[in-house]
């Protein structure tokens, strides 16, 4: 229980959560969205995967990560206050403004594409 208040207790990481509370996301969107290094953003997501609050998968080079489900369903009401709580506060309801652009805009495919040539 002490490393999910551990996880919980960076801001960026609270970000991060914010941004993956509204649905799965690559690492570079979520880059994108917060302007964080791809190291740093690596390192912020290891930490609230090893606290059970996120998982992740890979697709080729490109990692996803989402909620928890186990998590999310043993700590509903915790998720309930901190979806609650971040809705209310306008540095993460502009962090959602951009994820929204960032997804409207294929970022991810985009990076493929560029890659791949």
């Amino acid at each position: 229980m002490t490393d999910v208040f551990k996880a919980l207790s960076d801001e960026t990481r609270l970000r991060i959560l914010s941004l993956i509370l509204n649905g799965e996301m690559c690492v570079c969107e979520i880059e994108d969205c917060l302007g964080l290094t791809q190291s740093n953003a690596s390192r912020h997501l290891t930490t609230l995967k090893n606290a059970g609050i996120l998982s992740s998968s890979k697709q080729a080079q490109w990692a996803y990560y989402k909620m928890n489900e186990e998590f999310c369903n043993e700590n509903r009401e915790l998720i309930n206050y901190l979806t609650k709580k971040l809705k209310s506060l306008s540095t993460y309801e502009s962090d959602n403004r951009k994820r929204e652009k960032c997804k409207q805009s294929d970022l991810c495919n985009k990076m493929r594409s560029d890659c791949n040539e």
